[in-house]
């Protein structure tokens, strides 16, 4: 193989597949970036068996071939490279040479016929979405994904096609993250689960541009998330999801409409002190129009005094704050409607108007 190709589009390549190689392993091939060049295209893989990533840049290719590269010395050689061009050739040997302007580097590659190919994933159930829109989803719900391998389904988050809307949904035992987007082409209905650690790495790959599309293929294991020049494949977790639909009741006994960033800003506050006493819980307590939330800890205690709308009863109930604080730093609204039915049971955060969020949390029985 010989090649030369753009330094910045080589090490964004390097940037992207990283996230797929691994860091400990009994295969040392799955440490290695694999290099082919064909077609005066540069591909670039990493793959760790549960998530695979590939990432093609163009290159001036005098020679075609393929070669495993160990990422990390690969990706720091590349990163720290004097030039704009970077030539890169090996040998019969596997003996690979870097070299941008005065700068060369000769490091032992492995024969790319030992990686391992991403696996092939069915493209007959498709869909087509926006990449910032699906950005946001995996912002605003990933944070609820399960970190206790005891249950190793909730580890990661369902994305369900229902009703030619997309929703995403996930669940910590704790609280559960519900988020719907309308799709614009017709779909068929879907449901799998996909690995937390996979959404997560997606998400920095996924751009920030409104016009940019991601297609994503469904097959029976895997899931492929085609981007155009970087492909995602990722496997999909086995088991029975949590009925979502059957939890989030419409009942509630109180009601009440609330400016969210100032009743973020308060729960942090307070939290201040919750958080020196460890898991000490906020107490809430809405009152009329008024919402009190007040935390109590060895260090001393907090006040915070709130105006809301309220509908229904009068309540007083406990939570732990980060919880409450994820779920509103993950909405843009300005208001939020929190139904509650009674100091024992869920509280649900959704929008004034439609069900496009909702965000279920468990509270903290505390003594009166």
């Amino acid at each position: 193989m010989h090649i030369y190709c753009r330094q910045d589009l080589l090490l964004n390549s390097i940037n992207t597949v990283l996230k797929a190689c691994s860091t400990k392993t009994t295969m040392p091939i799955l440490e290695c970036i694999l290099l082919k060049a064909s077609n005066n295209k540069l591909t670039l893989v990493g793959n760790n068996l549960e998530l695979g990533i590939e990432s093609t840049i163009d290159a001036d290719v005098i020679n075609e071939g393929y070669i495993a590269l160990e990422s990390k010395i690969f990706s720091e050689i590349i990163r720290r490279m004097p030039g704009e061009v970077v030539e890169i050739s090996t040998d019969d040997n596997f003996m690979t040479s870097i070299i941008s302007e005065k700068s060369k580097f000769q490091i032992a590659g492995q024969s790319g016929k030992d990686f391992p190919a991403l696996p092939d994933v069915e493209k007959a159930n498709i869909c087509t979405v926006n990449q910032l829109a699906l950005k946001e989803m995996i912002r605003q719900t990933i944070f609820s994904v399960a970190q206790d391998e005891t249950r190793p389904i909730l580890t990661g988050e369902m994305l369900q096609i229902k009703n030619n809307n997309l929703n995403m949904v996930s669940v910590d035992g704790y609280r559960i993250s519900y988020r719907q987007l309308q799709l614009s082409n017709e779909n068929g209905e879907i449901e799998v689960v996909i690995p937390g650690r996979t959404l997560s790495e997606i998400n920095k790959i996924l751009t920030s541009e409104e016009k940019e599309d991601v297609t994503v293929y469904f097959g029976d294991k895997h899931v492929l998330f085609d981007l155009g020049d970087s492909k995602v494949v990722s496997r999909l977790l086995e088991g029975e999801f949590l009925k979502y639909e059957q939890v989030f009741s419409p009942d509630y006994e109180t009601k009440i409409l609330v400016d969210r960033k100032n009743f973020l800003m308060s729960i942090e506050r307070a939290a201040l002190i919750s958080r020196e006493g460890k898991k000490n819980p906020i107490r809430v307590e809405i009152n009329g129009e008024k919402m009190i939330i007040t935390s109590n800890a060895e260090l001393g205690t907090a006040r915070e005094e709130l105006d809301v709308i309220l509908e229904g009863k009068e309540i007083t109930i406990a939570f732990n704050p980060k919880y409450l604080i994820d779920a509103l730093k993950a909405i843009d609204d300005d208001n939020v409607c929190i139904h509650f039915i009674s100091s024992l049971t869920p509280c649900i955060i959704q929008p004034e108007e439609g069900e496009h969020y909702k965000y279920l949390i468990l509270p903290i029985r505390v003594n009166a």
